[in-house]
């Protein structure tokens, strides 16, 4: 069971002062940059028009939500956002041995390339910024990649829970947090086949797949455990822990189980049930 611990109160000096945090945020940015071109990585450079032959996964998220007193018109802008970031990741192959970086492959997003300011979560509240919602492209790639046999080597975990679920059918947690370019989503192909990613926008939803060009041999199950509300104090944080089974294709036994993820965020609503810090822990 995880254990609930209290986040420290140092102010960090990115928060004192809006010039630090963008000295700060400008200095990761470079750090990737350097990274990128010294980590000797192989780097996806490869599309492909046509699908692969076989599919291993395919899901769709929908594009507008409720979230509480949201403006819709970010919402609106994002569908534009996303089909900005789809036109520099669809059909991309990952090769054997090849790395496939969110952000490499779509850059960093500008006004100049025709993004819009949709939303963005900052200290827990939407606000508006240029690129804001392709976070949302980052949440099916991580879904979808947690059913195949790529490997998730970058994934950031979002570290709130703004808006209570509306209509949620994944795990909390099952996403992936994007932002130019340090915080990226990255997956390894170790194996010896070719894998390809497929996006696009329905009426309503954002759909995505992942293909290869041989038939997969395994199945995957995603499922939670330990899922709870917790207050602490005049806080409320959730928690979960995320889980994969392994399951033969053609005989349809389990292989294994393995636990992806243990996960901790903030809670920015009053949740309709809970326990207490001290219960939760005993």
């Amino acid at each position: 069971m995880i254990k609930h611990e209290k986040k420290p109160t140092k102010i960090l000096l990115s928060q004192r002062h809006a010039i630090f945090y963008f000295i700060s945020v400008w200095e990761k940015r470079v750090r990737r940059r350097i990274t990128w071109s010294l980590d000797k990585k192989k780097y996806t450079c490869t599309t492909k028009t046509h699908p692969l032959e076989y599919r291993v996964k395919k899901h769709q998220s929908r594009l507008l939500k409720k979230l509480g007193n949201t403006e819709m018109w970010m919402q609106h802008n994002k569908i534009e956002n996303l089909k900005i970031a789809i036109s520099k990741i669809n059909g991309v192959i990952i090769k054997p041995g090849e790395t496939f970086s969110f952000y490499r492959n779509v850059g960093r997003p500008t006004k100049r390339k025709g993004y819009k300011m949709g939303m963005e979560l900052s200290n827990g509240k939407p606000q508006p910024g240029i690129g804001g919602g392709i976070c949302q492209i980052a949440n099916l790639l991580h879904w979808l990649s947690l059913h195949s046999p790529l490997t998730i080597n970058e994934r950031h975990h979002h570290s709130i829970d703004p808006f209570p679920d509306d209509g949620r059918v994944l795990p909390w947690a099952s996403g992936a947090a994007v932002f130019y370019n340090y915080i990226d989503f990255q997956l390894t192909n170790l194996t010896e086949n070719e894998y390809q990613i497929n996006l696009w926008l329905s009426d309503k939803c954002l759909e995505g797949e992942i293909r290869s060009n041989k038939n997969p041999v395994k199945t995957y199950h995603i499922f939670e455990k330990e899922h709870a509300f917790i207050k602490d104090g005049n806080n409320y944080y959730r928690t979960n822990e995320i889980w994969r089974e392994s399951i033969d294709k053609t005989s349809g036994n389990k292989i294994g189980v393995e636990m992806i993820s243990k996960n901790l965020g903030k809670v920015m609503y009053v949740p309709k049930s809970y326990v207490s810090a001290k219960t939760f822990q005993s």
